[in-house]
């Protein structure tokens, strides 16, 4: 599909590839934007709950950059990149998102994020670290098992929100049809393309870098994906809201790994890259740091020398990255 894609990147050059690359990356946030509040408005039309809306589209919505970019790397036989893209937006979501967030101000957990959110984040990385070990990748089986994971966790999310629906929820307005079924045909349009976009263009930059698609995925997909997460985080820092920036980079560490790496492997087993385990490792190293930093002071937050120790960790997990590609 789009080999249109590859014909101009082998016509112009890396700037054309490097140009589709951006572009791909403006598609793929519009789409999702589009298509969460098309769905919405849909949804609301037809007397939805705001709390079921906000825990299915709109939590949906913020991880279809990354599941998009999966399914198309799958579809494209770039395997490496369908790994990559969420082990390196789950370890630029906690060293780069929550550290460079909390040295603008500290970050204060909710109990459920102690209890359940943080620990399951945390599960999610050591069972990819196991998949990596003893299977050599994530076998179908195994994408199985974290779809069924993902779906006990949404149960759980479920009820435990609706104990708590009466408080700071957020209100969606409903919309004419036409205008709901148009938003979704342009967010779906702009998430296809943009995400194949996307890798087409990361595989030809690594191809006439001489760098893997591993390598690729780990900084420049896995950063474009993390827009959404990047964005919401220092904007809910800048308003003092950073309960809110520690709930969604861990929301999306949890669904990244359960529900898109599930779907991912569902549809093709995942093969192990070269450089797997050290980033299973500090995907699943940052969770647990972060359980850590929240459970050891009395106000359980996530002061700014937290941050700057996950900042640390994280240039020289890059820099060993970078030196041994």
């Amino acid at each position: 599909m789009f080999d249109f894609l590859n014909t101009w990147m082998q016509t112009g050059g890396w700037w054309v590839a490097a140009a589709l690359l951006i572009v791909g990356f403006v598609l793929l946030v519009w789409g999702a934007d589009w298509l969460v509040d098309g769905a919405s408005g849909m949804a609301k039309r037809f007397h939805v709950s705001n709390l079921v809306i906000g825990l299915t589209i709109v939590a949906m919505g913020t991880s279809m950059p990354e599941l998009v970019v999966n399914l198309a790397s799958v579809g494209n036989g770039s395997t490496d990149l369908a790994i990559t893209n969420v082990l390196g937006s789950n370890i630029l979501n906690i060293f780069l998102i929550l550290g460079s967030t909390s040295l603008l101000y500290p970050i204060v957990s909710q109990t459920t994020s102690r209890k359940v959110d943080i620990p399951l984040a945390a599960m999610a990385g050591v069972l990819v670290l196991f998949f990596g070990l003893f299977c050599n990748g994530i076998p179908r089986w195994g994408g199985l098992l974290l779809l069924a994971i993902f779906v006990a966790f949404m149960v759980y999310t479920f009820r435990h929100a609706k104990d708590t629906e009466s408080t700071d929820e957020e209100t969606f307005r409903p919309m004419k049809v036409w205008k709901a079924i148009l938003l979704i045909l342009l967010g779906l349009t702009g998430l296809v393309l943009g995400g194949e976009m996307i890798v087409k263009s990361a595989v030809h930059i690594a191809q006439q870098a001489g760098v893997s698609e591993a390598l690729i995925g780990l900084t420049i997909v896995a950063l474009g994906t993390s827009l959404p997460e990047l964005a919401t985080s220092l904007i809910a820092a800048a308003k003092k809201n950073c309960d809110i920036a520690l709930g969604n980079v861990v929301g999306s560490n949890i669904f990244n790994v359960f529900m898109i790496l599930g779907c991912t492997a569902t549809v093709k087993p995942l093969p192990a890259y070269t450089g797997f385990i050290l980033d299973s490792i500090m995907a699943a190293l940052g969770c647990v740091l972060v359980w850590i930093f929240v459970m050891t002071n009395k106000r359980h937050r996530i002061c700014w020398w937290h941050g700057a120790i996950l900042l640390i960790i994280y240039g020289g997990y890059l820099g060993w990255r970078l030196v041994t590609a």
